[in-house]
């Protein structure tokens, strides 16, 4: 979680700085965060891991524009693919509603 330490407002810079980076380099990126929102917005494809011990429980493909800005964050595709992925936590009983 390179970005969890940063208040939101430098968080927000710093990923919109990484999709940046990589829309350059075209390199493989994995990142780790515990926020759905921001797996969202920095990724293809988002990958949950189950509890202990830690496996591959579900992956969601995220059919959003490569260009992203922030203002992604409020459309209904992104509110769709937050929803998706909560709802696995619901039935796992990891969140609660």
């Amino acid at each position: 979680e390179p970005f969890g330490a940063l208040d939101a407002m430098t968080r927000e810079k710093m990923n919109l700085e990484l999709r940046r980076i990589w829309s350059e380099s075209k390199k493989t990126v994995m990142l780790i965060t515990h926020s759905i929102p921001e797996a969202i917005f920095l990724s293809d494809r988002v990958i949950v891991m189950s509890e202990r011990p830690g496996s591959i429980a579900a992956v969601y493909d995220i059919d959003l524009p490569a260009e992203r800005s922030l203002d992604l964050m409020a459309s209904p595709e992104f509110a769709a693919h937050a929803k998706t992925i909560r709802a696995h936590f619901f039935s796992q009983g990891i969140l609660d509603h």
